[in-house]
This record gives C-alpha cells, structure tokens and sequence, in this order.
C-alpha cells in the first residue's frame, strides 16, 4: 500500500480548515502528506489539487471529509472520481459517506456500488438544482404580477438634460463634455440621450 494524503477545502481564506486537518491527523494523515486549498469550488483548477493529482501514485489512498469538498457539481466529481480511481489507481474514502470507499471492495460489486452512489448524488444535486430555479421563476412571475419591478430603478434625468441634450444634439459640445455638465456618467447620458432620441422618434 503506498503512503495516505488528505485532501482539504475551504470556500475562501476567511473560512476556518482546522476541522478538516484536525480530522486527516486523527486518521494518520501526516500533516506533509494533507493538500489545503483556500479556494471556491467552482472548478477543479486549484494549485493545491492540481499538485496531488501529479504527485499520487497508483496504490496511495486519499481521504475527503465530504464529497462536496471535491467539487458540488456531481458530474464533474464523477469524472474527476474515475481519473483517481481508474487512470491514476489511487483509492478514495470519503470520512462523512462511508459507501465512498474505494478500499472495503475492489470488486466489480464495490466499483459498482461507488458508481451507483455518485449517480445518485448527481441526480439528486441537479434535481435540486432544478427545483431551486422553477421556485425562483415562479416568485418572479408572482411578483411581477403584483407590479413589482425588478433591476435598478431608472434614473431621473436632471433638471437642465433638456437644454444640455439640445447643445449636444446641435454638435456644439461633445458626450463626455454633455456627461461633465449634467454629473453624470458617460456611459448613464448615452442611455439617456438613446432613450430620448427614442421617444422623439415615436
């Protein structure tokens, strides 16, 4: 059998690992030997899981507290799943999921069973997922039919836009000179001037 590593992540530096490390050396884990990532789980692109992934070797075994600590995206923890246990020949025993142990049965039944536990927590991640975007569309639709307006309330043109818009319409001053005598962003009087032109236009 070759050496145990652990695996550890936090979502940002702010956030507290010792319970994650703490639990690695109750389980012999030598603190060389743990890769801690202070990083989001939005991809597997962290310095800390991209160096074990080149420095595991076939029959090392790697401990995760929680799946979710791999990545909450199940589908792509199922691929990163067979890179470990099938391209790299590692084990994986996830502490807080005791089916996701890679070391109780190198069968076809055990490889089977983890398979089978991984597409269940895929499937229950997107339905869930799924169900969270229906509930947000609906409260969108709700309120919208009770008038409430979503995004940046418009902002109110100045008291003196009108005469400032005419003197830029005329070409006697310039946007960023018009945006200057009004306070306002250049970016905040082109939208103005684009709507106004608009409703003269109607």
């Amino acid at each position: 059998m070759g050496k145990i590593v652990g695996y550890v992540r936090v979502s940002s530096k702010d956030q507290n690992a010792d319970r994650q490390m703490d639990e690695m050396e109750k389980r012999g884990v030598l603190r060389k030997h743990i890769y801690l990532d202070q990083k989001s789980g939005c991809n597997f692109e962290r310095p800390s899981y991209r160096k074990m992934i080149r420095e595991i070797r076939k029959g090392d075994l790697i401990l995760i507290k929680s799946i979710d600590r791999l990545r909450r995206n199940y589908r792509e923890v199922i691929e990163q799943w067979q890179l470990l246990t099938r391209d790299k020949g590692v084990d994986v025993r996830v502490l807080d999921m005791p089916l996701l142990d890679t070391t109780i049965a190198k069968d076809l039944l055990g490889t089977f069973i983890s398979d089978l536990v991984l597409q269940l927590l895929s499937f229950v991640a997107e339905n869930e997922r799924a169900m969270i975007r229906a509930r947000q569309a609906e409260g969108i639709e709700a309120a919208r039919r009770r008038g409430v307006k979503f995004g940046r309330p418009r902002r109110e043109k100045p008291p003196w836009f009108d005469a400032v818009y005419r003197q830029w319409r005329r070409g006697e001053i310039t946007q960023k000179k018009a945006a200057e005598r009004l306070g306002l962003p250049v970016s905040t009087f082109a939208m103005m001037a684009k709507r106004e032109m608009e409703q003269n236009a109607d």
